[in-house]
């Protein structure tokens, strides 16, 4: 991925169904306003290679036409899409080899059932990743607050923020 004209020259900022993935130990992957969305943090511990999608929705066949041009943007695109851009890095690509880390998934408004948008997109990431038999390392999903997620590359940690609240690290 191409940093945004938004980024500092070390921070590749993705917004809502994007991705990014990097082997550079200078970078740094962020994504700002987690809601209801899901962001889905990758680590290849053996190749110092990490990756995040920022993802708005559980199921790419809620809108067809925008899953081929921004995968990132569901869960069952999003994640795929994300292993490949991180075997460009230089991973395998193969999620049993990765360290898993997932934040957001809040209840943003009133909802239930199908309008949960936040507990649908949690449970069709850990669906795909049951599906792999991989399960998340950490997480920090569900509740009530929007988050900003940060990866450093070189360390493989994964911070987040929320206003009113100190840093706090999956």
């Amino acid at each position: 991925m191409i940093p945004s004209a938004f980024s500092k020259s070390n921070v590749l900022m993705i917004g809502i169904g994007e991705l990014a993935a990097s082997g550079d130990p200078a970078f740094e992957i962020k994504t700002m306003a987690l809601g209801s969305c899901v962001s889905v943090i990758l680590l290849d511990p053996k190749r110092k290679i990490g990756g995040m999608v920022h993802i708005a929705l559980p199921d790419s066949n809620l809108q067809v036409s925008r899953r081929v041009f921004k995968p990132g943007y569901f869960a069952d695109t999003g994640v795929p899409a994300l292993l490949a851009e991180m075997k460009k890095c230089g991973s395998t690509g193969i999620l049993q080899e990765m360290y898993i880390k997932l934040a957001g998934g809040a209840k943003v408004i009133k909802a239930e059932g199908a309008l949960d948008i936040g507990h649908r997109n949690i449970e069709a990431v850990k669906q795909i990743m049951a599906a792999s038999r991989v399960h998340p390392v950490s997480h920090d999903v569900g509740g009530c607050i929007s988050r900003t997620v940060s990866l450093e590359i070189k360390s493989g940690t994964v911070r987040l923020s929320c206003p009113g609240r100190e840093d706090w690290f999956i």
